[in-house]
């Protein structure tokens, strides 16, 4: 994948995008695909048996604290994306019937070939995470997951060990789809069944077309 010099970071700030990232760098709304993602996202998705059928709010991360890389790699299922040339984005989430089972989709198209300087970002950020503590009893180490034929290209961790104290787990996918990213996490107590987070992902690629 190829590299971006430098960094570039924005806020996405209720419903405007305002430019950033220096001169001639701007993100803008494009309406259009902004209705075809919130489509997208709230029509009934194939997700794997257990979920709620109806989609929620977006996911929300459950820590506070994490630094810089560990935020950029969990962020945008949350519904924070990259914001620079980002001209639409949507996310939600949905409930699993196991304990603490959540998964969060997020989608965020890009203008021109930003999507694929985006995803090389957040393979960098991936590199760099290495965990996540808190005072609060928060301990999450990442390890490597392994994702295939995953979109045009994908990026993927687990973070596990504990949250407040008590055993927990999280998948997180990153791919690409031509100029969109497709987000995922997939989250649960003591441990995810990362067959589980493959139909995820396969159910939240279906959201963006693939």
């Amino acid at each position: 994948m190829r590299r971006r010099q430098g960094t570039i970071a924005c806020a996405l700030l209720a419903c405007t995008l305002a430019g950033c990232g220096g001169e001639g760098a701007e993100s803008f709304i494009d309406p259009s695909a902004m209705a075809q993602l919130r489509e997208a996202v709230s029509k009934k998705p194939q997700m794997p048996d257990g979920f709620t059928a109806r989609p929620e709010q977006a996911w929300r991360m459950p820590f506070g604290s994490a630094d810089q890389n560990c935020r950029a790699l969990l962020e945008p299922a949350g519904g924070h994306p990259p914001a620079y040339a980002l001209t639409a984005q949507a996310a939600v989430s949905f409930q699993g019937d196991r304990l603490g089972e959540q998964a969060g989709v997020g989608l965020a198209k890009y203008a021109g070939e930003e999507a694929e300087e985006h995803l090389d970002a957040l393979a960098r950020a991936r590199a760099s995470c290495r965990e996540v503590r808190t005072s609060t009893g928060t301990d999450l180490r990442l390890h490597e997951l392994k994702v295939e034929d995953v979109g045009d290209e994908a990026v993927a961790a687990r973070l596990q060990g504990r949250l407040h104290g008590y055993p927990y787990a999280l998948d997180v996918v990153l791919s690409r789809v031509g100029d969109t990213i497709v987000s995922v996490v997939h989250t649960g107590m003591n441990d995810v069944d990362s067959t589980r987070t493959r139909k995820v992902v396969a159910a939240a690629l279906a959201m963006a077309g693939e």
